[in-house]
């Protein structure tokens, strides 16, 4: 049954055996208890003293949450979708952008339970969320970043057509370390036919809450 005033929740994205639809409050405690200890976190997240950090990190995963759909606007929006591989959990794509209607960029993130690594799941769920953008969403951009020591998502972006787009220097934890950009034009893109295979269902009537209706 479609939902009347957040169809969002109907949109679906479907590449082999994997399938994403956008996170709900149901997924939440299921998410709690696969996320990945290596998934490094907003560090401005608040934290809360008397929790240990276990607890914390799956409270700022409840908030983020809470976050995507509470602020979204349709000049800046974030979306997370839920990754199943055969009807299995296994990690979290997001699709998210700034400006949309004018700058027509977007920016990805995601990671994977452990057991789900190493499979080339991570390729095709970034594939799908490109799929939406550079499709009905016409966007004319995609960038990606990625902390140098980050070979998996570095990988993904290298086999999808990103190309380098600078670099730069930040804290991370007790260090500085070098964050290293990507980005994939929309004619790279559909030259490479990357997004064959991907079916997109659900999205007309989203639209709107992109600010695209009638584009």
């Amino acid at each position: 049954m479609a939902h009347p005033y957040w169809p969002l929740f109907d949109l679906r994205l479907t590449v082999d055996e994997l399938e994403l639809r956008p996170m709900t409050e149901a997924d939440q405690l299921p998410l709690a208890g696969l996320l990945p200890e290596d998934l490094e976190l907003d560090p401005d997240a608040t934290r809360y003293p008397g929790l240990s950090e276990a607890v914390n990190r799956r409270v700022i995963g409840f908030q983020h949450y809470w976050k995507s759909y509470g602020s979204w606007r349709p000049e800046r929006w974030r979306l997370p979708f839920c990754v199943r591989a055969g009807g299995e959990l296994v990690g979290v794509q997001e699709l998210e952008a700034g400006d949309f209607a004018a700058l027509r960029t977007v920016y990805s993130s995601s990671y994977l339970i452990g057991s789900a690594r190493g499979r080339g799941i991570g390729r095709q769920m970034r594939r799908a969320v490109l799929a939406l953008a550079f499709g009905p969403l016409a966007a004319e951009a995609a960038v990606s970043s990625a902390w140098q020591d980050n070979h998996a998502s570095l990988a993904v972006s290298r086999a999808l057509g990103y190309l380098p787009n600078g670099e730069s220097r930040h804290r991370r934890d007790d260090r500085v370390d070098t964050m290293l950009y990507r980005r994939l034009s929309r004619s790279d893109w559909l030259a490479g036919d990357r997004g064959a295979g991907v079916h997109v269902a659900g999205v007309e009537a989203c639209l709107p809450y992109f600010g695209l209706e009638g584009d």
